[in-house]
């Protein structure tokens, strides 16, 4: 690698981003949790180094309306690395970005990890399902409900239709039954209060 960007202003203006007001799940926990599954699934990876620049990237433009905020946060990622680092290695992160919008199936080890990763709170526990789940509807409130749960479950179907909801099997192997468990309960409470 070249000499880096000084990592203070560029953590700043992340650490701005994820605090943006309208922001309740696409936050710096977020972030914190992606990174503590990383650490525990870093040693599997070919390129370990691109995937927790990307985890730090993947969400940092988020506007809850918009169909691009994947390939704005990697297009700033891309800004702010500027030419310090190896093409291929800013290509990577860009690239891995892009995967967290999770409308293909991962190409590649390291792109499944990004995947498994950014949905890996599916896999905790029901309070922190929960929790989440209550969080993406707060940055939706602008959305009313006869619309936003009919998409949530909607999205949430696909998810347990797919023959995996992980992609390597270090997170099928830890989370995957939580996962499912968790959207099967949602999606029966869901329909228990004729949301959907």
């Amino acid at each position: 690698m070249l000499a880096a960007p000084n990592p203070i202003p560029v953590y700043r203006d992340l650490a701005a981003h994820y605090a943006e007001p309208h922001r309740h799940y696409h936050t710096l926990d977020h972030i914190e949790q992606c990174l503590r599954q990383f650490d525990l699934a870093a040693e599997r990876m070919e390129e370990p180094h691109a995937v927790e620049m990307a985890l730090w990237f993947h969400d940092v433009i988020y506007q809850p309306a918009a169909k691009d905020n994947e390939l704005r946060s990697a297009q700033l990622f891309a800004q702010q690395a500027g030419g310090a680092f190896e093409p291929h290695f800013t290509q990577r992160v860009f690239d891995l970005v892009l995967v967290t919008t999770h409308r293909a199936v991962p190409a590649v080890q390291d792109d499944g990890y990004m995947v498994d990763i950014d949905l890996s709170g599916f896999g905790m526990d029901w309070a922190s399902f929960k929790a989440d789940s209550e969080a993406i509807r707060k940055e939706f409130a602008h959305v009313p409900d006869e619309a936003f749960y009919p998409r949530q479950a909607g999205f949430l179907r696909a998810l347990l239709e797919r023959p995996r909801f992980y992609f390597t099997d270090f997170f099928r192997d830890r989370y995957e039954r939580n996962a499912r468990e968790n959207i099967a309960r949602c999606l029966d409470e869901l329909g228990a209060r004729g949301l959907v």
